[in-house]
């Protein structure tokens, strides 16, 4: 089984946690360390992202770490035999989060083939249009027992999002706001509304809150409207601070206390 299915089908009432790092930060060579330590510290899913020169959808945090990931030498190729060289020693769900033009360059046969040969569960493209992913991407991923990851925003409309819950599996990403990426203090009424919202309409995927995850306030908001969050921006630049995945948990964990 899958993964990531496996994760939501045994967690009971348990609220997830995912964090989200850009491959090749703080060094080329951390891809691996990072993943371990999140593992042994208790973190249910990891999104690695895969750097890429034009991040539309992050903000700075995280296009900075893709810009350092670059220079570091970090590519699609460079990621997927670090990934296999740890295959054994991880045991977490892992998606790949990227945008399409280099999983494109790569070759999305070779690139679905490269992620079940290097223990990935899932993947996420910000900007695949959903009829590609209805022609293109999903026979192959299918094939290959991957899960691809859509994503919904507060614009979402209802029919897109019911066509969303129809033809994914998995869980489906919300978006907290439909602006980029980045730590926010509180999520306004605006965006609980739509929490309550999406709540209402009883979808068949599990549900995972993201963006603008950083303290008690919205991890709990977040927790309490989905199955669990997913903390990107804050993670990133804790790290990109520490240089060290272990004194970044701790000072996440610290963080998300308050």
């Amino acid at each position: 089984m899958n993964k990531i299915t496996r994760l939501f089908n045994e967690r009971g009432d348990r609220k997830l946690l995912s964090l989200y790092f850009c491959a090749g930060t703080p060094t080329l060579d951390s891809t691996t360390e990072v993943i371990k330590t999140m593992q042994k510290r208790g973190i249910d899913m990891i999104e690695v992202g895969i750097p890429f020169s034009d991040p539309m959808a992050d903000g700075p945090v995280i296009q900075d770490a893709a810009t350092k990931a670059l220079k570091n030498g970090m590519s699609l190729q460079t990621l997927f035999n670090q990934l296999k060289s740890i295959k054994t020693e991880v045991s977490i769900s892992l998606i790949l989060m990227g945008y399409l033009n280099p999983i494109m360059q790569y070759g999305i046969e070779a690139f679905c083939q490269s992620c079940t040969e290097a223990g990935v569960s899932g993947v996420i493209i910000p900007d695949l249009p959903f009829k590609d992913y209805l022609d293109d991407i999903k026979p192959v991923a299918d094939r290959y027992d991957l899960r691809v990851i859509m994503l919904i925003t507060p614009e979402t409309s209802e029919e897109r999002i019911r066509f969303i819950d129809e033809h994914t599996e998995g869980f489906i990403y919300m978006v907290s706001s439909a602006a980029t990426t980045g730590a926010q203090q509180a999520f306004d009424e605006q965006k609980q509304a739509y929490f309550h919202k999406i709540n209402a309409m009883n979808l068949r995927n599990p549900r995972m809150i993201g963006f603008g995850i950083s303290n008690r306030q919205t991890l709990e908001s977040a927790q309490a409207n989905a199955a669990g969050a997913i903390i990107g921006s804050k993670f990133v630049a804790l790290l990109e601070e520490e240089k060290d995945a272990n004194r970044a948990l701790d000072r996440l964990f610290d963080a998300l206390s308050k």
